[in-house]
């Protein structure tokens, strides 16, 4: 018995979120008293996982398989879980591992448990506290599966650094052909997609048109965040799809959100709520976001955003 974590990767590097998931099933491991395999496609260099405790790494390698395959995918995660004899499989909550989750459950007969947010509180049966409603609320989930599929919650554990010699292994499978594949995709044209940000700087309606959006880019490159924007914005093509963020869009759990001229619409508070600190900027001390924030700047966001990049900008000098 082992503890399988499949750690996705974009274009050859690792992505952020697989350290957190490395972190989460070394110590689930720990708990079962058992140890982990990671599974890498496609990605180059892997030895960065050795410090967050994964002592042994398989690799697969198949240009087939740069084009994302649902199906095709959880073939690969089966046999390999079946090879290091896995009860338990633990993924992320990207939108690929959604995708192929269920079809691997179904493969290997398993229970599959998404919005995970911590180490299960009970072995027998097995017990996990998940989000629900979009976040709004929590819920202890028990299954009895022999084997369980765990989708771990963007942001919820965080980084345990365990440095570690790790063992790496190659293999080759013959890739099944799939029909379920993506076709195509958005490149994000910022430096730091919003899945991999710590840091996202949003911005709605209230910057009144593209051309004010360098305010939003200037101050998301001194914070080295990723910058974002609400669904009316992406609608009226001032920023690309890929940048909307809401129950509609993509979700955003990040340590810190700068919302800056959004009034805060149920739909775009449901896609953020998991990040744990919230900014507001708006001229409008009625907007429904302030209810939901942690800090909140009633001003003009031409006169509020400048100054506090000015000042950001000061701080890092001073501190560098």
């Amino acid at each position: 018995m082992s503890v399988l974590t499949y750690i996705e990767s974009s274009n050859g590097k690792i992505k952020k979120n697989g350290f957190e998931l490395a972190s989460y099933s070394c110590e689930l491991a720990k708990s079962l008293n058992t140890d982990v395999v990671a599974l890498t496609i496609n990605a180059e260099d892997v030895n960065e996982l050795s410090s967050y405790g994964i002592k042994k790494i398989i690799k697969v390698n198949n240009e087939s398989l740069n084009k994302f395959s649902a199906s095709s995918f959880a073939d690969i995660i089966s046999k390999v879980a079946d090879n290091t004899s896995s009860s338990h499989i633990v993924l992320c909550s990207s939108l690929d591992s959604k995708y192929l989750a269920p079809l691997l459950a179904a493969d290997i007969n398993a229970a599959y448990v998404n919005n995970v947010i911590g180490l299960p509180t009970n072995l027998e049966p097995f017990t996990v506290k998940r989000s629900a409603f979009t976040n709004k609320a929590f819920s202890d989930s028990s299954v009895s599966s022999e084997k369980i599929i765990i989708g771990l919650s963007n942001n919820s554990f965080g980084l345990v650094e365990s440095s570690v010699s790790t063992e790496i292994e190659e293999l080759d499978f013959e890739v099944q052909n799939s029909n379920l594949t993506v076709d195509s995709s958005e490149k994000v044209s910022g430096q730091i997609s919003i899945a991999d940000a710590d840091i996202v700087v949003s911005a709605g309606r209230g910057m009144k048109g593209p051309e004010n959006w360098n305010l939003i880019e200037d101050l998301a490159d001194t914070l080295g965040a990723a910058t974002a924007c609400s669904k009316p914005v992406s609608d009226m093509g001032w920023r690309p799809h890929s940048e909307h963020v809401g129950q509609t869009g993509k979700p955003v759990a990040t340590n810190l959100y700068i919302a800056i001229g959004i009034s805060g619409a149920i739909q775009h508070l449901a896609g953020i709520n998991s990040s744990k600190i919230k900014v507001v900027i708006n001229n409008d001390p009625e907007a429904p976001f302030f209810k939901a924030a942690d800090y909140g700047v009633v001003g003009d966001a031409f006169d509020v955003v400048p100054r506090l990049n000015e000042k950001l900008k000061e701080f890092k000098a001073q501190n560098s």
